[in-house]
């Protein structure tokens, strides 16, 4: 019995069942195609994306985009799974397009507020003003309308969240930052933004991603190179969140590129 499964792998068919299987079902290359992400993410990182954190993604072909299976659950899902949960990196198709694949960081759930103030992200999670105050000590809050609001949840655990300096409220840079009212999150839903804040096209422009067009979470890098075409051997067979724990502390120097991507 081995023997015949051990051959039957080995054959071209073989072959292709198991590695579809495993782009449908575990695991698909990802490339990180622009710097809304950096310093976590970086362009040129080529990462495998876990396609099992947050269920099973209806199968697609990879690059033909077209859907093996129908949408039996109409969540853009075969098995339902858990949801991203704040601070994660998660990979998603973009609303617009889903054919078009995203990476940023969730920042918030269904039935939370969020606002942006001066650069600063304000955060009333759905669990109420308790829960902030027993799991956001040593944070920054604010008071509005009887809801305790975190000031920037996410940057002591996440090195990587920054703004670039050179990018000026009142500035005549065509992609400075907008403030935003707050704005709950529809349930399902979640608020994506980049760590590079002022250069990253996220939720702040287009809206939430409804959990149909979450894909995974990044798994590790398992090949990278800048634009010069040089490995970067420091990140190869790394974690994103083993990146981040590097990053700790320590004074991170980024050239921001003008525009939003």
């Amino acid at each position: 019995m081995l023997g015949k499964i051990y051959k039957w792998s080995s054959s071209w068919t073989g072959t292709v069942v198991i590695v579809l299987a495993i782009i449908f079902f575990i695991a698909q290359a990802f490339v990180i195609p622009s710097g809304s992400m950096k310093n976590t993410l970086l362009i040129g990182d080529m990462l495998f994306v876990k396609k099992f954190s947050y269920g099973i993604p209806t199968p697609r072909i990879p690059w033909l985009e077209v859907k093996v299976l129908p949408d039996f659950n109409d969540n853009g899902h075969l098995i339902e799974g858990d949801k991203p949960q704040r601070g994660d990196i998660v990979v998603f198709r973009y609303p617009g397009n889903e054919a078009i694949h995203y990476v940023k960081r969730c920042v918030a759930v269904g039935g939370d507020i969020v606002a942006l103030k001066d650069k600063h992200l304000l955060l009333h999670p759905n669990e109420g003003n308790e829960f902030v105050k027993e799991n956001y000590k040593g944070y920054q809050t604010i008071e509005a309308d009887g809801k305790l609001f975190v000031v920037d949840p996410y940057r002591k655990d996440h090195p990587g969240i920054h703004n670039d300096p050179s990018v000026t409220k009142n500035g005549l840079n065509p992609y400075q930052l907008f403030d935003l009212m707050p704005v709950l999150i529809p349930e399902g839903e979640f608020f994506m933004m980049g760590d590079n804040r002022d250069h990253s096209n996220d939720s702040r422009f287009w809206g939430t991603v409804p959990y149909k067009f979450i894909v995974g979470k990044p798994w590790f890098i398992y090949f990278s190179w800048d634009e010069n075409k040089e490995i970067r051997w420091d990140r190869v067979f790394r974690t994103p969140e083993s990146i981040e724990q590097e990053m700790m502390g320590k004074e991170i120097e980024i050239n921001h590129k003008e525009g939003i991507y």
